[in-house]
């Protein structure tokens, strides 16, 4: 299994879906919060599941509900040995926001591999997607369980996807 995190509205469905080249596997909203459960697809690229997990901060939804997802992100995340990595997807405009760093500082902790996906890259000045490259480097430079290299992606024109599924069938042979 490879896990989406991030937070809402970074584009994790729109990735699953350029990811699979399936245009509707995964439901997408411009409304933070519609990905409100688990979400796990039988991807056709490799024997690997691939799981949609609610994203964390903002979201248009009552409090009690956020509090569950989190909970069931925080029970997923360490009772699952199935589990080969989780993505980090950051939104490439914003950068690293502190709710991406408390979800890395949980994955280190529980010795949960992961990667940090910037997506959206097609949107961001080339300036300002250096700055947030290079910020995101310095960040996971010296965390446990971060794998060191950062993918860049959109999955509106493509870029990245195949490195993508690349990196995801590398790690499946191991």
């Amino acid at each position: 299994e490879v896990a989406f995190a991030g937070r809402s509205n970074v584009g994790k469905s729109s990735l699953i879906n350029a990811l699979t080249a399936r245009k509707n596997l995964a439901r997408t909203s411009n409304t933070p919060g519609r990905t409100q459960e688990l979400n796990i697809f039988e991807a056709e690229m490799a024997p690997v599941r691939i799981v949609d997990m609610p994203g964390y901060g903002f979201a248009r939804a009552p409090k009690p509900a956020v509090e569950a997802w989190n909970k069931l992100i925080h029970a997923y995340l360490q009772g699952r040995p199935n589990l080969r990595r989780v993505y980090v997807l950051v939104d490439a405009r914003h950068g690293l926001k502190a709710n991406d760093l408390s979800v890395m500082n949980e994955l280190d902790r529980d010795a949960v591999s992961y990667q940090v996906v910037l997506t959206k890259v097609d949107k961001p000045s080339h300036k300002d997607l250096n700055k947030n490259v290079a910020a995101t480097k310095a960040a996971i430079a010296r965390r446990p369980a971060a794998y060191p290299e950062i993918l860049l992606t959109s999955s509106e024109t493509g870029v990245g996807i195949e490195d993508l599924r690349a990196t995801i069938a590398r790690f499946l042979e191991e």
